[in-house]
């Protein structure tokens, strides 16, 4: 090992590796020293659940969605869809802000939920795996509906949720 060490160091004193990948080395060999629960916990895969791969949209209420769609589209360019005249789809990118007027009396918007768009979508599997961490799924189209540990409201999504009416 330390004629290895030698050799990086010697490697970056000449210039032939920079100092990022001489700390780089070093801690990959101080990993594959250690061995037992440091170099299993570094290729444990970090979490079990889903890969979240977008914020799907975020529904936006307030006493009139008029004002944020024309805000938003005329300040960042996001386009106008599915306007019904309560309601209206925001989109930029793969996400959408879903600006709708309120369930609540007039006065401050909030944001309602957030809908996280997950990959390999399979809707008995994506159920099962939340009703077996407790979380109650309720289906919403091609999503689930749960609530987090401090009660927010938070929708698990397929891609394909973007094209389905709020």
């Amino acid at each position: 090992m330390e004629a290895a060490i030698n050799n990086l160091v010697s490697q970056f004193e000449r210039g032939a590796i920079s100092r990022r990948q001489l700390v780089q080395s070093l801690t990959l060999g101080m990993v594959a020293l250690a061995g037992g629960p440091v170099a299993r916990a570094a290729a444990a895969p970090a979490h079990k659940g889903f890969k979240a791969t977008a914020v799907n949209h975020i529904s936006y209420e307030c006493a009139d969605y008029r004002r944020p769609r024309d805000f938003y589209a005329d300040l960042l360019g996001m386009a106008v869809s599915a306007d019904d005249g309560k309601q209206c789809y925001l989109t930029f990118g793969d996400t959408a802000i879903i600006a709708r007027n309120g369930k609540r009396a007039p006065g401050k918007p909030y944001i309602d939920h957030i809908a996280y768009t997950i990959d390999n979508w399979n809707t008995a599997e994506v159920e099962a795996e939340l009703t077996r961490r407790g979380l109650k799924p309720k289906k919403d189209y091609d999503s689930f509906l749960v609530v987090d540990p401090d009660g927010y409201d938070v929708q698990i999504a397929s891609k394909g949720l973007m094209q389905q009416p709020a």
